[in-house]
């Protein structure tokens, strides 16, 4: 099992910054890779961007690249999703998760077998 926990969700203004944590505990050795999400209710759950747990390789929705950045320290077992010039349709709540298996369906939430409850990021205009 493996266990992940989101933080670090707030209200910022338009163009602010906000960094998300994911800390990850159980058998994190298990973990192949990372992935943020996010959704506004009544929408499907959107793709932000993965981290590979070991070799640190990236992916980014197109919406988020330059804007976003997924990072991860494997000595604390967290990932971070550091958002920049953000707005508000960036508001939604943010998910972490982590899926043990490899392949390439990592833009796919059915990828991933871990999810934390959710962190939510609300940007003011």
């Amino acid at each position: 099992q493996v266990q992940v926990v989101e933080s670090g969700g707030g209200l910022v203004q338009a163009g602010g910054s906000l960094r998300l944590s994911c800390a990850a505990s159980g058998r994190t050795f298990s973990i192949s890779t990372v992935g943020w999400f996010r959704q506004v209710p009544g929408q499907e759950r959107e793709f932000v961007a993965t981290i590979t747990w070991n070799g640190g390789n990236t992916d980014y929705a197109d919406s988020m690249k330059g804007r976003f950045t997924i990072s991860r320290d494997n000595a604390k077992n967290t990932v971070y999703l550091q958002m920049n010039s953000l707005q508000p349709e960036d508001s939604a709540v943010y998910y972490c998760a982590a899926g043990t298996e490899f392949g390439w369906r990592t833009r796919n939430p059915s990828f991933y077998k871990y999810w934390g409850q959710g962190t939510l990021v609300t940007v003011s205009s």
